[in-house]
């Protein structure tokens, strides 16, 4: 991946036959572990990547390092996708020094049993190295999304350095940047929305030329869509006016109802999209409710509850801190409906959140008095 600064050199690595980040995220078109190298009167590589991949992260580096001495190796982030080749390539190299915060050498220890007391700089916020023409300034980010990042600015090309900040799952392609991206956002740094908005008046009044983040694509131009999008996100701010309906259904008569119901908002030009919740991926699913402006849950009673589906579902949008939109619900339960008031009950903690007076209560089957709630619940539905 060429740069458009000549003495800055992506030397990372690319997953093809991954299938699964962090172990629940799915990624069929594989991740890029990202590792950059500045060439200058002294040379500095930032970051390493997962362990699988040294050999091909090695020779990167040093194909770019082209003979060069290596003299620092600075640590934004200490998730062992980015740090796991740290030791090795500490043993290689015996004169290499190693930059980061105090807690990542903490951390450093606690994965690895090793420490470089003899060969490290500890680095704090607004603190600089300087490379030559190249002067590193350095932004605390903590819990975006650990608490030891330190995020790198260069005063002399401009370019930020934001670690997992900006990523994005899929190949080094701009192609459908924001929907990879978002599902990252929100599948990985979502509940962090303060800060990432902590972050943002940090680099506020800074010239950033562009964005090198250890995940997906650099971005080197347009950079205000980038930055936007992410500001949208991280305050929790729906970024489409429009309606995500979200259904589990055991016989059928529950996925009548948000068929119904999608192709009644269609009637009246809403953007909708539409899941069933047992049939697709989760994590698309986090997405498209974040993504959205309202949200319609759709399930049955189960066991005196909801339907496990669900409300894994609900607690997956919880625990990433959901807020700032409209919940509309329909429950069905033949003897016992308890699906709207449980479905209720669980965003009793959340902040912002509006629920539609109107709910649809099926009771068994699927009914003409079911489609007149619907559309009364629909009349409810401002997106203005």
């Amino acid at each position: 991946m060429k740069l458009k600064f000549n003495d800055i050199k992506c030397v990372g690595v690319y997953d093809n036959k991954i299938d699964l980040f962090e172990g629940q995220f799915e990624v069929e078109e594989g991740i890029s572990y990202n590792s950059y190298l500045i060439l200058d009167e002294k040379t500095a590589l930032i970051d390493t990547v997962d362990e699988a991949f040294f050999d091909e992260w090695l020779k990167n580096v040093e194909d770019s390092l082209n003979g060069k001495h290596l003299d620092y190796l600075i640590v934004e982030h200490m998730e062992p996708d980015h740090s796991a080749n740290i030791k090795r390539l500490m043993d290689l190299k015996k004169d290499l020094i190693i930059v980061s915060s105090q807690k990542a050498f903490q951390m450093l220890s606690d994965l690895y049993e090793v420490s470089y007391n003899d060969r490290m700089i500890q680095i704090n916020e607004n603190d600089s190295l300087n490379l030559g023409k190249h002067n590193l300034k350095f932004i605390s980010a903590s819990m975006v999304h650990w608490p030891e990042v330190m995020m790198i600015y260069d005063e002399y090309t401009k370019a930020f350095f934001s670690a997992d900040a900006f990523g994005k799952f899929g190949p080094l392609s701009l192609d459908d940047w924001a929907c990879e991206a978002r599902r990252y956002y929100f599948g990985i740094v979502g509940k962090y929305g303060l800060p990432v908005m902590n972050l943002f008046k940090k680099i506020a009044n800074l010239e950033i030329s562009a964005i090198y983040p250890l995940h997906g694509p650099v971005l080197e131009d347009n950079l205000s869509y980038y930055l936007s999008l992410y500001q949208t996100w991280a305050s929790y701010t729906p970024e489409t006016k429009g309606v995500f309906i979200a259904y589990t259904s055991v016989y059928g008569n529950t996925k009548r109802a948000a068929l119904y119901l999608c192709e009644e908002l269609k009637k009246k030009n809403i953007k909708v999209a539409l899941a069933d919740l047992a049939r697709t991926d989760i994590h698309e699913d986090v997405e498209d409710a974040f993504r959205y402006s309202h949200i319609i849950l759709a399930t049955t009673t189960y066991n005196g509850d909801i339907f496990p589906i669900m409300k894994n579902f609900i607690n997956e949008l919880i625990d990433r801190s959901y807020q700032n939109r409209t919940i509309g619900l329909i429950g069905n339960g033949l003897w016992a409906n308890q699906a709207n008031k449980v479905m209720k009950s669980m965003f009793e903690k959340s902040k912002n959140i509006t629920f539609l007076n109107q709910e649809v209560n099926i009771k068994g089957g699927f009914k003409e008095i079911n489609k007149e709630e619907v559309k009364k619940l629909i009349e409810e539905i401002n997106l203005n």
